[in-house]
């Protein structure tokens, strides 16, 4: 009886420090990246392009601070795709200086459609320029991020550039401090990571850049995580995405947490989606073509959440104690491991006061994360709901 509990137990417990030792690798790794990045010589001719939908209150200010980047202005356009909008998007992205294009197409609603729409049918407009520059229409851009996405386009080993995405309301409440943590390690020690060791860093969906070939298709990316799928989706292809941790986009992240459920159950839900649907095709291309990009992208299908991760090590650790197990000393050092992984994205980073009081959190966050796992036993991961900004809760209490 001995044996057949201590059979699983002792798999479990390989499959928990494998993946545990994976993410060690990519802290280790994230401290040695370079940035590829080319200046000089003439400037990109950029076409950002914001999808919007119903954004009126946000899309003025972004437009603005675009306008106001260390960037030679005759050289970048802004577009906004004015989405299935019943609101004034359309005109206050215009009056901020925006060229607007109106999409009504309320059977087929969602970013990846609205980008895919633009790209296929409004070629002419952006036909003038180099690359492409995707934003949310909610998003506070650095002086520098165009400078930035440029050079990185620049590079000739880059076709695809992903900038860090980071939060703008950190110091608005625990969770949206919590959240910018969190950011620091996915939007900055992940993708640095996973570049230094030859995969690709991925997308993130807002501060996206790409060579104008790479869109020549339009967006077929159509999932409520399109971003992540079109990561898949090059990486398949051969095309790695490159990190730039000097553009910079911010947003603001919600703090109520009703919201902030259904945000975190559609970008989980979506990515175990993708998961299952790229991983047979991710496993053909290391059979056929063994490079580091395909093994990386391998491994990292691999690795929950890390609350997930915490869980199972916590657990696994305990029954190896009952079962006087081998494995109690790993799985003690992998608590270590994930102490390491979170302080080096913030170290990195160079996080505030606010990121670190956060990490206080961390336990309420982790069992807020269990009960989202049991809700999302019956969600459709395929279902898209809009989440709403902080300011636009602000609004409805007064």
């Amino acid at each position: 009886m001995s044996f057949i509990l201590r059979l699983p137990a002792t798999a479990a417990s390989l499959y928990v420090i494998a993946v545990t030792s994976y993410l060690l690798a990519i802290a280790v790794a994230a401290y040695f990246f370079k940035k590829k990045a080319t200046y000089g010589g003439a400037p990109l001719r950029l076409a950002v392009v914001i999808p919007a939908h119903n954004e009126e209150a946000h899309i003025g200010q972004t437009v603005e601070c675009l306008h106001r980047s260390n960037y030679p202005k005759g050289f970048y356009a802004i577009f906004v795709i004015a989405d299935n909008c019943d609101d004034r998007t359309e005109e206050v992205a215009s009056r901020a200086g925006a060229r607007v294009f109106r999409r009504v197409d309320p059977a087929k609603r969602g970013k990846g459609r609205a980008l895919d729409w633009f790209l296929r049918n409004h070629a002419s407009a952006y036909a003038p320029y180099h690359a492409v520059v995707m934003i949310d229409a909610d998003t506070l851009t650095h002086a520098d991020f165009l400078k930035e996405m440029a050079a990185s386009l620049k590079h000739p080993a880059v076709q695809a550039v992903q900038a860090y995405y980071g939060v703008s309301n950190a110091a608005a409440h625990w969770r949206s401090g919590l959240v910018s943590a969190a950011f620091h390690v996915f939007n900055h020690l992940r993708p640095a990571g996973h570049n230094c060791l030859g995969g690709t860093a991925g997308l993130r969906g807002n501060g996206m850049g790409f060579r104008k070939a790479l869109l020549r298709d339009g967006w077929p990316a159509y999932s409520i995580i399109e971003d992540y799928e079109f990561s898949l989706r090059l990486l398949v292809n051969g095309v790695i995405v490159h990190y730039n941790p000097d553009a910079m986009v911010f947003s603001d992240m919600p703090a109520e947490r009703k919201v902030a459920e259904t945000q975190r159950m559609r970008w989980e839900g979506g990515s175990r989606q993708m998961k299952h649907m790229f991983v047979r095709l991710i496993l053909r291309r290391v059979l056929k073509e063994p490079r580091a990009c395909y093994f990386d992208a391998l491994a990292n299908s691999f690795v929950p959440p890390l609350a997930r991760l915490v869980l199972g090590q916590l657990f696994f650790f305990t029954v190896g104690l009952a079962l006087n197990s081998s494995l109690v000393f790993p799985l003690a050092c992998c608590f270590a491991v994930d102490i390491f992984y979170v302080v080096s994205g913030l170290t990195l980073r160079k996080a505030g006061r606010v990121e670190w009081r956060s990490l206080l959190w961390a336990p309420l966050y982790v069992l807020w994360k269990v009960y989202l796992y049991f809700k999302m036993r019956n969600q459709d991961p395929t279902v898209w709901k809009r989440t709403r900004r902080p300011s636009e809760l602000r609004g409805l209490q007064h």
